[in-house]
């Protein structure tokens, strides 16, 4: 009687050993790229975050100190220039009672504030201007976007902006907008912040 004998193959062929390693080796890429690019996005999103918060505390900066503006130490209107990226006023922003002539402006990518604290016997605005940087990479020459916009007295929020040449006497209302951006190789558009403000001591209504 022929007895026909099954032997059990449980060896593992070269073929079968090749795509596992190719799969192992899609799967692992696969995982490291998801785990690289999460990385990454949640980097752009803290950096956006944090460009964000310091463009804030700029604009509550300029703000502050514009709101306050009125006549100055020697009868000078409040205003002083009021271009699309620069805006100088007079306000009394320390512990004195003298209004220093207080001036925002884009330098490049570089936001900065000047001023210039009243002198003098008669009282001039004539002494070194004290500057410090308050802002970087502010990309709004490069946007073509205006630092500061303004506006009359009738404005409500639909009304067109002032156009140059702009009488100092008209302005009542100001938007000061910021682009921000630290990286443009990591963001694909600037970060837009922006803030309105009416200058108290213009106010007739």
């Amino acid at each position: 009687m022929n007895r026909i004998i099954y032997k059990n193959k449980t060896g593992v062929t070269l073929v079968e050993v090749i795509i596992s390693i190719g799969i192992f080796s899609i799967i692992t890429f696969g995982a490291n790229w998801l785990i690289v690019n999460s990385l990454r996005s949640n980097t752009v999103i803290w950096e956006q975050l944090t460009t964000q918060s310091e463009g804030r505390k700029v604009l509550k900066q300029v703000v502050n100190e514009v709101r306050k503006a009125e006549e100055s130490s020697v009868g000078s209107f409040p205003i002083a220039i009021a271009s699309d990226n620069e805006l100088a006023v007079y306000a009394n922003v320390d512990s004195d009672s003298f209004r220093e002539r207080i001036r925002f402006w884009l330098d490049g990518t570089t936001l900065k504030r000047g001023i210039i604290k009243p002198s003098g016997n008669p009282l001039s605005y004539t002494q070194t201007e004290h500057v410090v940087e308050i802002a970087h990479e502010v990309k709004n020459i490069e946007q073509g976007v205006p630092v500061f916009v303004y506006y009359d007295e009738a404005y409500t929020g639909t009304q067109s902006a002032l156009t140059s040449p702009i009488s100092l006497t008209d302005i009542h209302v100001i938007r000061v907008q910021l682009e921000l951006e630290k990286d443009p190789t990591k963001t694909p558009v600037p970060l837009h912040v922006e803030s309105l403000l009416n200058i108290r001591n213009l106010k007739t209504n």
